[in-house]
């Protein structure tokens, strides 16, 4: 547990400004994904739900998603030198102003108050736990995201709270957004858990309906009175971390699909069958703009020998066997490699096969290995394996391209993120270049090389 009190400077806004927490890729959920999943959204204290996700639930409402929000204490606690107000006045005076600012946030949320002690919460995590349950209940895990305090925030209620939404959206396979409060004030920048997170970009409205929702906590905001013990618990300093265009979260997706690389060849066949270009490859923008970006990663010129890993209907590959003296793309779905064929037929040494990864895998070692929005239609243990083949094939300083999309992936229990962390952590190989922006990924490692 770190030490620190609300009195303390931190660190000054100023510095995170210049960190480039900024930069971060953006939270990948659309309109659209936000409208038809269900938001609990766990508070400790009356406040923690405005300063840390007071945007959320302004872009929430307007998407017209439900949310539910669940506060755990009145935060009758945060005076506890109070010479006019006892905790039994504070704890209404906090609570009034919760639900003042829920109304201007959410109307359309409901919300319930759990009535455990300040600052005690540790105790009650086991009803806690049971009380998110209740509120799931009856809704896919997939449609489901859990909205509570970073884990590791440095206060013993939100540590808690958010280790009791961790561990039920661990078990249940909800995706799980954490908020941070007060690490803006005891982490630095040189700390690297930010530099793991995603940002939420605010619109004018959404940034006006949080600052509104945060002056409505008065009591914390202001002083009581102007008596010793009534100072302002939240300093403008400290508030103006909140102030941003956007808000910052840790964000963990659904784990709930158990789709595998057994089910792989059904489902792309399917899918194949129905449409000849089921994700318009050949017309729209955002696919030839990724395919732009993905060869322009690249960090050589030419290739001896490349491999594609789920090369689809062969798009990306027709451009890869312009740049490999020998190109191979395998898939699991021969409908999709039907049409692949016939794009490579003008490729002499360019050939395409029909194997289902990592179970089976192709002869001879490669310069070039592209695995592009396939990893994650595996499951961890089939990733692990499909990347030691990979480490096997791949000879010394060759590159390994990954790109993925990063929105989430029904039916299926990886993501982009996951991806490529456990490509990092399985190879360690170092990466050459790394480009994420809402929509996918783009990450380029190279093999060591033996000579060094």
């Amino acid at each position: 547990m770190v030490a620190f009190t609300h009195a303390d400077v931190g660190t000054p806004e100023q510095d995170w400004a210049a960190s480039g927490v900024a930069a971060l890729p953006e939270l990948p959920l659309d309109t659209a994904e936000l409208a038809a999943m269900k938001f609990i959204v766990l508070a400790a204290h009356p406040d923690d739900e405005s300063l840390g996700a007071g945007g959320l639930l302004a872009k929430l409402q307007a998407a017209g998603a439900a949310v539910e929000i669940i506060l755990c204490t009145a935060g009758e606690a945060s005076h506890p030198d109070s010479p006019t107000t006892t905790p039994e006045q504070l704890a209404a005076v906090r609570l009034a102003e919760f639900g003042t600012a829920m109304s201007g946030l959410v109307p359309g949320a409901t919300w319930r108050y759990l009535e455990f002690p300040d600052g005690k919460l540790a105790a009650s995590a086991d009803r806690i736990a049971a009380a998110v349950a209740e509120s799931t209940a009856g809704h896919s895990p997939q449609n489901v995201v859990i909205v509570g305090p970073y884990r590791s925030d440095g206060h013993t209620d939100h540590d808690t709270l958010g280790s009791v939404a961790a561990g039920v959206a661990t078990q249940r396979g909800f995706g799980l957004l954490e908020y941070p409060i007060w690490y803006w004030l005891w982490a630095g920048t040189e700390d690297s858990a930010w530099k793991e997170w995603v940002r939420l970009p605010l619109g004018p409205a959404e940034q006006h309906a949080k600052a509104t929702a945060m002056h409505a906590h008065a009591s914390q905001t202001g002083p009581l009175s102007e008596k010793a013990g009534d100072e302002t618990l939240l300093s403008a300093t400290f508030l103006e971390h909140f102030t941003r265009p956007w808000e910052t979260f840790a964000w963990h997706p659904s784990t709930a699909g158990n789709n595998s690389a057994a089910d792989a060849e059904r489902i792309f066949d399917e899918v194949h069958t129905r449409d000849t270009d089921p994700w318009s490859y050949t017309t729209s923008w955002y696919e030839r703009r990724k395919r732009a970006l993905t060869m322009a990663a690249l960090p050589q010129e030419s290739y001896e020998s490349g491999l594609e890993l789920g090369c689809s209907i062969g798009t990306l590959s027709e451009e890869l066997a312009q740049r490999c003296r020998n190109f191979l793309g395998v898939d699991a779905s021969s409908a999709a490699l039907a049409q692949a064929a016939e794009r490579l037929a003008n490729y002499p040494s360019a050939e395409v096969k029909h194997l289902t990864m990592p179970h089976e895998w192709p002869d001879g070692t490669f310069d070039l290995v592209v695995l592009s929005e396939t990893g994650y239609y595996l499951s961890r243990e089939e990733l692990s394996e499909l990347l030691t083949r990979i480490q096997a094939s791949t000879t010394p300083g060759g590159t390994l391209l990954l790109c993925h999309w990063r929105h989430p992936i029904s039916g299926w229990e990886l993501d982009a993120e996951s991806v490529h962390a456990l490509t990092r952590t399985q190879l360690r190989w170092p990466t050459h270049g790394l480009y994420q922006e809402k929509d996918f990924m783009v990450e380029v490692l190279v093999a060591p090389d033996s000579s060094t």
